[in-house]
């Protein structure tokens, strides 16, 4: 059986897909499991988009606390029986995956970009070296336990039609030696890059604050409206809030159109953005690294080119 796990739910769509594909070549079925209170229709939505059956851990608990949530995780492993534990890669998956496998003494790889069966051990494979290298690693022991970050996998075709079991059963929780005190949202704004289907991102290439304007007024006649940035932009220089920091320290996105200004395309900021479907660079660099990982460049300051392009996108869109 193949588990699948996160506390986000676009992301347990997302890893439905990969999670499917390895419980058909296995001959097994894939579960989503859902702990805290018992929710059908979150149960059902899991269900037309691959998942063969939901497990609901019923356990009185308000907010996220890692230990508690690898307990409840172990003792639905033991219930179910699962060989292979998908969970999602954002904080609380991360470390969430590290303490579940713990305590089982099981094998964990954070981050896994690709996963497949070879010899009829789970292998898979993750970003190292900033990017520079792919680690290839397989399992040697079960359960096997992998965190997947978003944007790796699209989810599958919703189907109404599709048929799943949903399982429900009480647990206790154990105590822990930590207590969540106080949950504070952190404060951030209105962008959302990771969903944006078109960016267009700033970088170094530009001397001061106001000059981002610029930036902004052609995701807007793109109808984007999605305004990203390189690392110096949001950690270093503080021009624009992290909410658009794109890179490996940042947001990973997969825009269908990512437009990059003035970024020398250091490969912390390329882990970000690769999987994006169309890459322009704009940059008066011709041996910028950019152009390397671009599907259309323009050699250009862009200062000049950036006020023609936007004319000109806004004359064809009307």
């Amino acid at each position: 059986m193949v588990l699948v796990f996160s506390d986000n739910k676009n992301l347990s769509l997302e890893l439905l897909n990969k999670g499917s594909e390895l419980a058909k070549e296995l001959g097994k079925n894939v579960t989503a499991v859902i702990i805290g209170e018992s929710d059908d229709g979150l149960a059902k939505e899991y269900i037309s988009y691959g998942a063969d059956k939901v497990f609901i851990a019923e356990v009185d608990i308000d907010s996220f606390e890692a230990e508690k949530y690898a307990g409840i995780l172990e003792k639905v492993l033991k219930e179910t029986g699962a060989e292979i534990v998908l969970i999602g890669s954002n904080k609380n998956g991360k470390d969430l995956a590290s303490r579940l496998a713990g305590r089982l003494d099981a094998g964990c790889v954070i981050d896994c970009t690709n996963l497949y069966l070879k010899d009829k051990k789970l292998t898979v494979e993750r970003v190292v070296y900033s990017g520079n290298a792919i680690a290839v690693e397989q399992f040697n022991s079960k359960p096997s336990i992998v965190t997947i970050p978003s944007k790796v996998f699209d989810p599958l075709k919703k189907d109404d039609k599709h048929s799943g079991d949903i399982v429900k059963k009480k647990f206790d929780v154990e105590k822990s030696a930590s207590k969540v005190l106080k949950v504070q949202e952190m404060q951030t704004g209105d962008v959302n890059v990771e969903d944006a289907e078109i960016i267009v991102s700033c970088g170094r290439g530009f001397k001061s604050k106001d000059d981002i304007k610029l930036v902004s007024e052609l995701a807007e006649v793109l109808k984007g409206k999605t305004v990203g940035c390189s690392r110096p932009i949001a950690a270093d220089l503080k021009w624009l809030s992290e909410d658009h920091w794109i890179g490996l320290s940042g947001h990973k996105v997969k825009p269908k159109l990512y437009v990059a200004v003035g970024i020398s395309g250091q490969i912390q900021h390329i882990a970000g953005m690769r999987d994006s479907s169309i890459i322009v660079a704009i940059n008066k660099d011709p041996e910028a690294l950019i152009f390397k990982s671009a599907d259309y460049g323009i050699v250009g300051d862009l200062y000049e080119v950036l006020p023609k392009l936007t004319s000109m996108v806004k004359d064809k869109m009307g």
